[in-house]
């Protein structure tokens, strides 16, 4: 017979929320912001009096835990599906506040008319109106004083009967004993299907995801009974991930949170309050895959979580003591990674020193948390500064020219890291890389075909960019702006788009990344849909510049070696595109062999 995998049960409205009160249940997510609109409250009020479905919640209890005296602990219930509802009810019901997206807590208050039998958003006219309970939370509390609450409604709205307010009052106070589904998913489940069931369950509403399990599961973590040592964990990793993005929210976290404001955790991201550079701001899932990978050796958020739980592999049992050591190592990876000075390091001489300078540039994100992982991992085992440096911005390049990013990356960066592990590896590791990938054929080859895609959202062209950006080259048609000078949305075709589909291209042709170029906008509109020859021409004669400064064909040719651009440029007109194409690639792939030299 198949083991049953969950169990089914109708449980009352006020239950759940003791069960919430008491700790019985864990929903971290109450921590975090809440993303329901205030219609969205009120609706739900509204379908519970009108005894309509509201969908069932789905809680997991943990698996019990072996203790070190062979002993076992009873794992914590933990909320699945229904954070949102659960949130509006502890709102609407028991008055309490929520967090919102600027970590500031504030009141959704619900109010009713029993004339009506109407749900509104608080607003001023509900709180005036003589005909509206303004907030519900009020005649929610155990023992409320019903009678004298109808009395005084029938005496200040003439024409109510005493028998009808106190029929819709009690109909609406028994919202509260409504009985909402619960699925219980057995706790002998694998914990990689209740992480898929939590991941399947969320896709159609709030984009959640394996990261979103994980930090459910560090939240409820308790090394000793009560301490909450997990639920501060997740607030370094889900403070820090937004602080990273949103910095000035800084003051309103610490007066939101005071008690986790006073922790070592809270001291140690205090520097991002400052933080200007968004070059790399990391989402928790970023902070959890790289620490899982500096301190587990694990790519597979899975593999990590099951850590986190204390599984042991072998006996297949989950164990505290394993568990607090995972633990243990989970603070220690958490400090590594917001450490203020690795931090900026990193993003300095790594992702700037590459020649990224803005965030659209980075669009392969696991390439950036895996190299992270590896910096932290070189600095970790005593690897030179300067070398590591070197190292670490070469792997990145190679992460993005190959591939290595892509699918199947977390098993290949398992494999990766576990090649590390003392001084001296990782230049042994790079130069094995570079005489796998990174051939003739590579280059002469491989990359040139790249550079044929027709789309620059793609980390090949923006390699390229980087490469123009380290080399210091100048920006097409300019002596006097450098190609880092211009943001990376200043980028515009070469043989102009409207030129090529007067001529029959069409976007497929016209948007090959070999037709893209960094170029100042008002050049970009004063050359219009000019074929090539002739706006180059005009620049060359002085009859028009086109907001140009170069004044001869040397400054031009100069010009074109800067931005990877065949002198064939010069006489060409739409016969010569493909022509074009074909020489630019290969020279684009040119310029990125050489920055990968200087890297």
């Amino acid at each position: 017979m198949e083991d049953t995998k969950f169990s089914l049960n109708q449980t009352p409205i006020s239950t759940i929320l003791a069960w919430v009160e008491s700790g019985a249940i864990a929903i971290p997510e109450i921590q975090r912001p809440f993303v329901w609109m205030s219609w969205q409250v009120r609706d739900l009020m509204d379908s519970l009096y009108q005894g309509y479905p509201v969908g069932y919640i789905i809680t997991w209890q943990n698996p019990d835990v072996k203790l070190k005296d062979g002993s076992t602990s009873q794992g914590k219930r933990i909320l699945i599906d229904g954070q949102q509802r659960i949130t509006a009810l502890r709102a609407a019901i028991s008055g309490l506040n929520v967090v919102d997206k600027k970590y500031k807590k504030r009141r959704i208050a619900i109010s009713f008319n029993p004339l009506t039998e109407e749900f509104r958003t608080r607003t001023s006219s509900t709180e005036r109106g003589k005909e509206w309970i303004s907030d519900i939370a009020e005649v929610m509390v155990n023992g409320y004083d019903t009678l004298t609450f109808v009395d005084e409604y029938v005496a200040r709205n003439p024409g109510t009967t005493r028998q009808e307010i106190n029929s819709r009052l009690n109909r609406l106070i028994q919202i509260k004993n409504k009985q909402i589904g619960e699925i219980q998913l057995s706790p002998s489940l694998d914990i990689n299907i209740v992480n898929e069931i939590f991941v399947r369950i969320n896709a159609s509403g709030v984009n959640l995801s394996n990261a979103d399990f994980a930090m459910s599961k560090i939240a409820v973590y308790e090394k000793d009974p009560g301490d909450e040592m997990g639920m501060r964990l997740r607030k370094f990793i889900d403070y820090f991930a937004h602080l990273s993005a949103a910095p000035d929210q800084f003051k309103d976290i610490a007066q939101n949170d005071t008690e986790f404001a006073k922790t070592d955790y809270f001291a140690k991201i205090a520097w991002l309050k400052n933080e200007t550079d968004d070059l790399y701001d990391p989402t928790y899932n970023d902070i959890i895959r790289v620490v899982g990978l500096t301190q587990f050796a694990r790519g597979k958020l899975g593999d990590v979580v099951s850590l986190l739980s204390g599984r042991n592999f072998e006996t297949r049992q989950d164990e505290k003591e394993i568990a607090d050591l995972s633990f243990q190592k989970l603070e220690k990876g958490l400090y590594q990674f917001t450490n203020e000075n690795k931090f900026k390091q990193f993003v300095q001489n790594i992702l700037r020193g590459s020649g990224y300078d803005e965030p659209n540039m980075l669009i392969a994100r696991n390439a950036v948390n895996y190299v992270y992982a590896m910096y932290l991992r070189l600095l970790d085992i005593g690897e030179n500064h300067a070398d590591a440096n070197s190292l670490v911005r070469r792997l990145l390049a190679i992460s993005l020219m190959t591939g290595r990013h892509s699918s199947g990356f977390e098993t290949q960066f398992e494999q990766d890291i576990k090649r590390i592990q003392s001084a001296g590896d990782m230049a042994k590791f790079i130069a094995t890389l570079e005489e796998q990938e990174l051939s003739d054929v590579f280059w002469n080859s491989t990359l040139v075909d790249e550079f044929d895609k027709p789309t620059t959202n793609n980390p090949f062209w923006h390699m390229f960019i980087a490469a123009q950006n380290k080399l210091l080259k100048q920006s097409f048609l300019s002596k006097n702006n450098i190609a880092r000078d211009l943001a990376t949305d200043d980028i515009h075709h070469i043989f102009p788009k409207n030129y090529l589909v007067k001529h029959g291209y069409d976007k497929s042709k016209y948007n090959r990344i070999a037709n893209f170029v960094h170029l100042r906008n008002d050049i970009n509109i004063s050359v219009s849909d000019l074929a090539p020859r002739e706006y180059l021409g005009d620049i060359l004669s002085g009859g028009n510049n086109h907001h140009s400064d170069i004044v001869n064909e040397a400054e031009m040719i100069n010009n074109f070696e800067d931005n990877a651009i065949p002198k064939i440029l010069l006489q060409a007109e739409v016969d010569d595109y493909d022509e074009f194409l074909r020489q630019r690639q290969v020279l684009m792939a040119e310029m990125v062999r050489e920055y990968y030299k200087t890297l």
